[in-house]
């Protein structure tokens, strides 16, 4: 396959990785020796910067602690035409790449996610890790109507346009979640390629931790859901309370006593019902004014590269 006349960046976010950093460079000077090799360290204690050092790999900094921020620095730090994000712990084999780069090579794509689960790797991951895996990808697909089947890949391609343009918030492996939806919400192509996944280097362990992580991941999802669909958020918690208006206003008509607490209870939440739907129809109409702003932004900005180019 060729890469003429394209400028292809590396990214490797790390962490304490000095048992497969060196493994991970290797193979992608080997399959890519044209690209740039640069490992974001997010203040590793072990020998992971001295090892990619000595390996040939440039060395950017990220001091705040999050794989959420070493991704945002991703973003803003690098230029290039193919970006290539991987983890650094040896579990994505580099000899994959060619396969994620080809949709974007052919148009096909904006971005490739790396789908680690095949039957071919469910040796490789955790059955916890597998669960939690379907479970967020199963509430994401419901909610935003998405076909995602590894949203948590931490092997992706993608192209300038969705590293400048996609606005990036959250702070921790929670990046994943997000980067799927705004590049969708932004009205990118996201494609989803089978890759084969290993287990990790004996001696090496993972940084995520299933509950805590998996609960910062559902958290994000209810806010992309809140900012970028307001009108199904705001109205869900309206049939919500709404219901539980109904069953104790009729609750309250069937006791001879406390009958007016159940009464005004059951006012209250169904005052608050139609104010969450209210503001679910408001903001909803906000974010429709402002993607056409954006569309609008987005389209003059072609032109005015078009007319810089024929100049």
């Amino acid at each position: 396959m060729s890469y003429k006349d394209k400028k292809i960046v590396v990214a490797i976010p790390c962490y304490n990785e000095e048992m497969s950093i060196k493994r991970v460079i290797n193979g992608f000077q080997r399959e890519l020796p044209q690209a740039e090799i640069v490992v974001f360290d997010n203040n590793s204690t072990d020998r992971t910067q001295e090892i990619a050092v000595a390996e040939g790999a440039k060395i950017i900094h990220e001091k705040k602690q999050g794989k959420g921020w070493v991704v945002r620095s991703i973003f803003e730090k690098l230029d290039a035409d193919i970006y290539v994000m991987v983890d650094g712990d040896d579990t994505y084999p580099a000899e994959e790449v060619h396969k994620l780069i080809e949709p974007l090579l052919k148009d096909q794509a904006d971005m490739v996610v790396g789908n680690r689960l095949g039957e071919n790797n469910h040796n490789s991951i955790r059955p916890l890790h597998q669960f939690g895996n379907w479970f967020i990808t199963s509430v994401l697909n419901l909610i935003f109507r998405t076909k995602y089947k590894d949203v948590l890949s931490g092997y992706r391609v993608f192209t300038k346009d969705v590293a400048k343009n996609i606005p990036l918030i959250t702070m921790g492996f929670e990046i994943e979640t997000e980067l799927a939806l705004q590049t969708l919400e932004h009205g990118y192509i996201v494609k989803e390629v089978p890759i084969m996944y290993r287990c990790r280097p004996q001696g090496s362990f993972s940084k995520l931790s299933s509950f805590s992580d998996g609960y910062r991941i559902m958290v994000t999802m209810a806010m992309l859901l809140r900012d970028h669909k307001p009108h199904h958020f705001f109205t869900f918690i309206f049939i919500v309370l709404g219901a539980c208006s109904f069953l104790l206003i009729i609750y309250a008509y069937t006791l001879t006593r406390l009958l007016n607490v159940f009464l005004i209870s059951g006012i209250i939440l169904g005052v608050a019902a139609f104010l969450f739907l209210a503001t679910g129809l408001i903001l909803s109409a906000v974010n429709t004014r402002f993607a056409e702003l954006s569309a609008l932004i987005k389209k003059n900005n072609y032109f005015a590269v078009s007319k810089e180019k024929e100049i």
